[in-house]
């Protein structure tokens, strides 16, 4: 419940909290074919308690829209739940130039990919956020980006989700000279993400580097954020230029410490360099895979209970500096 007092004298209260949980925030939000991104870069700040949830509810048939993806979508295509994928980058940094799964789905034609460069993806999102159907960029130019096509215009017609074109290559219309490249907006159907701090409205902050987490948000139909802390509406409001997302543009909140491991949260813990070596380890064998999955996703009802496998001590152990915002590193992990 929250209490306003308006420069009239009146006092208005209103029921505005979206504070709920993981698999209330999934099964609400997020449904089987949908076009779905996740924030995040490489090993920092994916959604991975929300991404468990979808694992749990096993929501399939996702196109997933990322610029890097990692963890979080190798567990979704590991799994089975992903499908069709555009993307940039797929990879846990130095535990795996290309994430597993991601990789074998690709070699195996499970999936179909589509590539675009970073720059790219993150023009297509602010496309989609600012309502035009795309945008124009000399990126990609005089590259296979632009003249190999992973999908083609057949398959684009039988997915909604899809543009018509991977892109256009177009001479600009106000000289008639150098040529450009056209990417179509996106418009995912729910962006999911991980921040540090939010309040029950919905305010919520980044601290760091944001990535392309504010276009896609913004370019999403629904947006789902776990977040480090819930805190109130009036601590943020104190200094409204940090904050990252309105409330008006949030759907759920999960309030979920450690809610990125094993990738990092800069300046709360650092990426959890044991975990995802052994899982680049498991994840070159399905059967391994599988009972990854087993024990830390569907052996557990909730991503608390996933953390106590994790072990407080290995959570202890990657906690941020104060001072550098990650892990100091103590041996060469």
């Amino acid at each position: 419940m929250e209490v306003r007092q308006l420069w009239t004298g009146l006092v208005i209260m209103s029921s505005t909290s979206k504070v709920m949980s993981a698999s209330e925030a999934i099964k609400r939000f997020v449904s089987k074919g949908d076009c779905i991104s996740f924030g995040g870069f490489t090993v920092n700040r994916n959604p991975m308690a929300l991404v468990h949830e979808v694992l749990r509810q096993k929501i399939d048939n996702l196109h997933a829209v990322m610029h890097s993806g990692s963890q979080a979508l190798d567990l979704l295509i590991g799994g089975g739940l992903i499908d069709l994928v555009e993307i940039a980058y797929g990879a846990n940094g130095r535990f795996a130039s290309t994430c597993v799964r991601f990789r074998k789905a690709v070699e195996q034609g499970s999936i179909s990919v589509e590539d675009y460069t970073n720059y790219q993806i993150t023009l297509r999102f602010m496309a989609g956020a600012m309502g035009v159907p795309y945008l124009p960029t000399y990126s990609g130019l005089g590259s296979d980006i632009v003249n190999k096509w992973g999908i083609d215009e057949g398959k684009r017609n039988s997915r909604k989700s899809l543009p018509e074109k991977k892109l256009i290559v177009s001479k600009d219309p106000f000289t008639n000279e150098a040529p450009l490249v056209l990417v179509p907006a996106v418009s995912p159907d729910v962006t999911l993400l991980h921040v540090h701090q939010a309040s029950e409205e919905g305010i919520a902050r980044i601290k760091g580097l944001t990535f392309a987490d504010i276009e896609q948000a913004r370019a999403s139909k629904h947006v789902i954020l776990s977040c480090e802390e819930l805190v109130p509406s009036e601590e943020l409001r104190q200094e409204p230029w940090h904050n990252c997302f309105p409330h008006t543009l949030v759907d759920a909140i999960v309030h979920q410490p450690f809610g990125s491991h094993p990738t990092a949260c800069y300046l709360c813990y650092d990426y959890d360099a044991i975990h995802l070596n052994e899982y680049k380890e498991l994840a070159m064998h399905d059967e391994q895979f599988s009972e990854y999955l087993e024990t830390h996703v569907f052996g557990v009802s909730n991503f608390n209970e996933y953390l106590e496998l994790i072990g407080k001590g290995r959570l202890d152990d990657i906690r941020a500096s104060p001072d550098l915002g990650y892990r100091q590193r103590r041996n060469s992990a």
